[in-house]
């Protein structure tokens, strides 16, 4: 069984490939490998949302876009999983990670790459 630690070395490993890779199947995204399933519940013009997703796109992953601030079932879903009333609310494979702020510290102490790896 891989411990993060070795999922983050195998990340790493795949990011440099990616970037400096002469192999004819150089273009394959991180995308292509990272298996997570991201859920955001969003709010339309929200900068949180807008920021978080963008850090998700950069580290190329597939986002499911909830729109929730208009549907109040979809509000009530977020409430209920998360726990919060604010927007975004992300899960990374089931796991509730939090809002913006949240991911970003979560990123800053290496801990969101190995949960992307799925």
């Amino acid at each position: 069984m891989l411990t993060d630690y070795h999922w983050q070395g195998l990340l790493v490993v795949l990011q440099s490939l990616h970037n400096k890779s002469r192999h004819p199947n150089h273009n394959l995204l991180l995308k292509d490998i990272i298996m997570a399933k991201i859920e955001m519940y969003t709010k339309a013009m929200c900068p949180f949302c807008i920021r978080a997703k963008a850090l998700l796109k950069k580290k190329g992953v597939d986002i499911i876009d909830i729109p929730a601030y208009m549907s109040a079932q979809k509000r009530q879903e977020m409430n209920e999983r998360s726990g919060r009333n604010t927007f975004p609310q992300i899960f990374i494979d089931g796991k509730h990670i939090g809002g913006c702020d949240d991911l970003f510290a979560l990123d800053s102490r290496g801990g969101l790459d190995p949960l992307l790896v799925g």
